[in-house]
């Protein structure tokens, strides 16, 4: 099973979802082609209400910690509740270019 499988797999078990989206953002950094290793995951839920940003992210790297153990490097977590992802538009930012080792 691929790493973002993994993940969509996990995430959705574990936390009742209104919007889930997930990226392979790993050909934007200095990695082999075919990398999974770097990903954006965009989360909407009522689960997410009562808790702070730190917490929310506390909560998705719990739920992700073998994969952050072993092989995620880098997981841009956008995590909103419906309220918030209203008020954005439904829209999560676009993630910055590398400014490591990034392809040039």
């Amino acid at each position: 099973m691929s790493m973002q499988d993994r993940v969509s797999e996990k995430l959705t078990a574990a936390l009742e979802l209104e919007h889930f989206e997930i990226f392979n953002e790993s050909h934007m950094h200095n990695v082999p082609p075919g990398s999974e290793s770097h990903f954006k995951v965009v989360l909407v839920s009522r689960e997410f209400e009562d808790k702070m940003p730190v917490k929310r992210h506390q909560l998705i790297y719990k739920i992700l910690s073998d994969e952050m153990q072993g092989g995620i490097h880098a997981l841009a977590l956008h995590i909103y509740t419906p309220s918030e992802w209203h008020e954005r538009k439904e829209q999560a930012p676009d993630s910055p270019d590398c400014k490591g080792g990034s392809k040039r």
